[in-house]
């Protein structure tokens, strides 16, 4: 992977240090940010970690004017996870909350995405356009056919956020073969309002920015919610085939790579 810009280095994960500074950029984000918290999380060294992270790639991010030493170099992360390293594994991270049998069984190869965030001083800019270019990048180097990953709303009100997540469900509903479907036992529906009660214009402006950014890429969400309350969450699954995806807004992203 090449530099996208002179002061940044985008690149997969390469040292103890590189993951630790993933791992503190996650928790500024997901625990600071957001509220969240996991039986793995170290408040006393700033880490947002599980035991998923030693079997998952970690495509990183680098400022390379700011500090190593101090685990503070990484400004974008992805974590990422084959479908052939999740066979070594025996699961998916995507599995606590989400039925993927319907992927498993497709024969397809898989790709699993989590843990996305960028430092706040970097959003706006080049940063998310970077991290994707790095994705489609090892997407092309590996065959992935099919990328997945939950995605988040910030809190667990879900009548607040009904018009989005119904925007979702009658707009964006992943077609059978690529339809997940929340776990029963904390499954959340998602057409809250009718489909000509929502206004589009709000449902997306409640919309997160990397939700709309997959949509944008042609991807679908699963069937239900997941209410995270450890993270401070309502999780939705997204879906995108990469024989579909939108081929405008694709090219935006590998730079005529294919």
């Amino acid at each position: 992977m090449h530099p996208p810009e002179d002061h940044f280095e985008l690149r997969l994960a390469e040292t103890e240090a590189d993951l630790l500074a993933a791992q503190r950029l996650r928790y500024a984000v997901f625990v600071e940010e957001l509220g969240g918290d996991g039986p793995l999380v170290d408040h006393v060294a700033r880490l947002e970690r599980d035991a998923f992270d030693p079997h998952y790639d970690h495509l990183i991010l680098v400022d390379t004017r700011r500090d190593c030493a101090s685990l503070d170099h990484v400004v974008g992360v992805y974590r990422l996870l084959t479908s052939e390293r999740a066979a070594a594994l025996g699961r998916f991270y995507s599995e606590d909350e989400y039925d993927l049998s319907v992927l498993k069984q497709s024969g397809r190869r898989l790709l699993e995405l989590g843990r996305s965030c960028v430092h706040q001083d970097y959003r706006g800019g080049t940063a998310l356009y970077h991290l994707w270019n790095g994705l489609a990048g090892y997407v092309l180097d590996r065959g992935i056919e099919v990328l997945f990953g939950v995605a988040s709303f910030h809190g667990t009100d879900v009548d607040a956020l009904a018009e989005p997540l119904a925007y979702l469900h009658h707009r964006f509903l992943a077609p059978p073969p690529l339809r997940v479907r929340a776990v029963e036992d904390h499954f959340q529906r998602m057409d809250l309002v009718p489909a000509g009660q929502i206004d589009r214009k709000a449902a997306m402006l409640a919309m997160p920015a990397l939700i709309k950014a997959y949509l944008r890429l042609g991807g679908f969400v699963g069937e239900g919610a997941y209410v995270d309350r450890a993270f401070n969450t309502v999780d939705v699954c997204l879906v995108m085939d990469t024989a579909q995806m939108n081929a405008k807004s694709t090219a935006r992203y590998t730079r005529g790579r294919g």
